[in-house]
């Protein structure tokens, strides 16, 4: 530990006197520098936790103090027989009435004499806690050597630094805690949500977070945009050599979990494999290739759920501690089978909401389908995916089937198509208006008349005013639903 002021003042050889009724832990309190000015401000000059030492002071010590006090400085130490004999009254009053420590420094004693103690003993503390950080490397190393070489090197890291060790995966979920039982059900629940918030970005990151009654520093694990986890370290805040140890563990773990990737590809491809058979109807193919590594597949009806963008990779890890659902990625594509009960499309919905949130994707799902019916649910998907927005990220085929064909056309081409088709009638409002009303009234000119409230004749002088304008005769139904189709789109 540095020197503190408990210390400098138990040296015989210094004789220096305390002049004021220190409280203990203002006497314990660590001295980082000793420092000597005789500024009527010396702060600016100053850190927190020095040491000042002056052979005067300002006329108005109460100020001088009082800035002192605030500014962190650790005690005053006055210098006598330099400028005066003994140390001023006012000086005295003042430090007691502000809880600063005030010693007197004899003449025999050179105010450097104090500063190369407090420096060796700085010089001291920081070999100790170079050689201390040496030591606890070398046992985490041994630590990882071990079979469990990351449960071990983490339980080695709690018990060189004192404090819990906490290891969240990549879902945010705690994975492991060293020592076992050091966070209840809550201070979990925090720390995950605080890793989750790391992991979000898929940047590499830390931050604290302070739980009821301790701290914990969170340091995410892995390289940016495939981070495998967030490693929390209780406690106050962490000295060089402790967080030099610290960072030299999250290496270690990011590549301990980097190693399971040739794993973890190889699985993908089988299940991406099991896909494509499942896909060409080749059931039994797909079984044999799941069943030793993947599972067994959905029996029942399943729902189809595409998904789609910068998170796939993360989310299909994320998918991976989830093993109740078959996923597998083909290309940029995350598919996953959720299983359906007739009617019934919540738990897939949620799960594609899930995802989608999480993982900032667009995901579409189908429509209840069996096995053997999966090439007609993944265009079901499909076709809801593409129509995923950053609004509404999911879409599903139940509510693009329930609107209709025209649904279909919810698209920028389709709108773009229908603004030049109509393009030549966009300067008459009232002309627009006018043939939304005749195609709502199918057609029929004497019930679009009495609802626009003008004569029919006048209503079929405006339509052939259309045609004319169009290009376009509008007696033959497919070009009247054509334009219905092109109105729809227009705002």
């Amino acid at each position: 530990m540095p020197a503190t002021l408990a210390q400098l003042l138990a040296r015989p050889e210094l004789g220096l006197r305390l002049l004021t009724p220190s409280a203990r832990d203002a006497l314990d309190r660590p001295i980082l520098w000793a420092h000597s000015s005789e500024l009527a401000d010396p702060t600016p000059f100053l850190g927190e936790g020095q040491v000042l030492l002056v052979t005067g002071t300002p006329d108005d010590v109460d100020p001088y103090v009082t800035r002192l006090v605030e500014h962190g400085i650790a005690g005053l130490g006055f210098g006598t027989e330099v400028v005066r004999d003994g140390t001023p009254d006012a000086l005295v009053e003042a430090c007691i009435r502000r809880g600063l420590p005030l010693f007197e420094v004899p003449y025999r004693t050179p105010f450097i004499a104090i500063a190369r103690f407090i420096a060796d003993r700085v010089a001291a503390d920081a070999y100790a806690r170079s050689t201390w950080a040496l030591r606890a490397s070398r046992a985490i190393s041994l630590a990882a050597l071990r079979p469990d070489a990351l449960g071990s090197a983490l339980a080695e890291l709690a018990r060189q630094l004192g404090r819990p060790v906490v290891l969240l995966g990549a879902t945010s979920a705690v994975d492991r805690v060293h020592p076992a039982h050091a966070l209840g059900a809550d201070a979990r629940a925090a720390l995950s949500t605080a890793a989750e918030a790391l992991l979000h970005p898929r940047r590499r990151a830390g931050s604290t977070v302070q739980l009821a009654d301790e701290q914990f520093a969170l340091q995410t694990i892995g390289a940016a945009g495939r981070l495998r986890g967030v490693l929390a370290v209780g406690g106050d805040t962490l000295d060089q050599a402790a967080q030099q140890v610290v960072t030299s563990v999250v290496a270690l773990a990011g590549l301990a979990l980097e190693q399971t990737r040739a794993t973890d590809a190889a699985r993908a491809r089988l299940r991406t494999a099991c896909w494509r058979a499942l896909l060409a109807g080749d059931h039994v193919a797909a079984a044999a290739i799941a069943e030793p590594v993947i599972g067994d597949l959905p029996g029942g009806p399943a729902r189809v759920v595409l998904a789609r963008g910068a998170g796939v990779e993360a989310a299909a890890e994320w998918l991976d501690l989830h093993p109740s659902t078959f996923y597998a990625r083909d290309g940029d594509d995350l598919i996953v089978l959720a299983a359906a009960a007739p009617g019934a499309r919540g738990s897939a919905v949620e799960l594609a909401t899930n995802l989608a949130s999480r993982f900032d994707l667009r995901a579409g799902v189908s429509a209840p389908a069996a096995l053997d019916a999966l090439p007609r649910a993944f265009d079901q998907a499909t076709a809801s995916r593409d129509r995923a927005t950053a609004e509404a990220p999911v879409s599903t085929f139940d509510d693009l089937a329930g609107g209709g064909m025209l649904a279909l056309l919810q698209t920028d081409d389709a709108r773009t198509v229908a603004a030049a088709s109509l393009s030549a009638l966009t300067d008459d409002p009232t002309l627009l208006a006018t043939l939304r009303t005749w195609l709502d009234h199918n057609g029929v000119y004497d019930a679009a008349a009495r609802e626009l409230g003008i004569h029919r004749h006048t209503l079929r002088a405006r339509v052939a005013d259309a045609e004319r304008l169009l290009g376009r005769d509008l007696t033959p139904f497919a070009a009247r639903a054509d334009l219905y189709a092109a109105l729809q789109l227009i705002p």
